[in-house]
């Protein structure tokens, strides 16, 4: 399971930022976890509750935003949506499709607290 590594590196970076910019804790998480990026949504959410007793993530709210796939089939000059790298163009039924987005998996934002 990929996710928990996942989980241990997005703490590392808020845990990072806690110590750079003087925050004890964090209210809430915002990450993006688009449908390209390879990602098990629960299985991310499950990792990083089972890691982040004890840290500056205890009790924060955990947002996941999943935006879709996007691609541009180069055949019918289009901008589609994928639900796979591997999708033909839902257009005209071309391969590759070129992702151009909802690959990503990122820290969008987060609310912190100095209490």
């Amino acid at each position: 399971m990929h996710e928990l590594s996942l989980a241990d590196e997005i703490l590392r970076m808020v845990e990072a930022a806690a110590l750079r910019d003087q925050f004890r804790r964090v209210a809430t998480l915002r990450l993006e976890a688009g449908a390209l990026a390879g990602v098990e949504v629960s299985a991310l959410r499950f990792a990083l509750e089972a890691i982040i007793p004890g840290t500056c993530l205890e009790d924060a709210t955990i947002d996941i935003d999943q935006p879709p796939g996007r691609g541009w089939c180069a055949q019918c000059a289009a901008e589609v949506t994928l639900e796979t790298r591997t999708d033909a163009c839902p257009q005209c039924g071309a391969y590759p499709v070129k992702p151009t987005s909802g690959s990503a998996l990122r820290v969008l934002d987060l609310l912190v607290m100095n209490d």
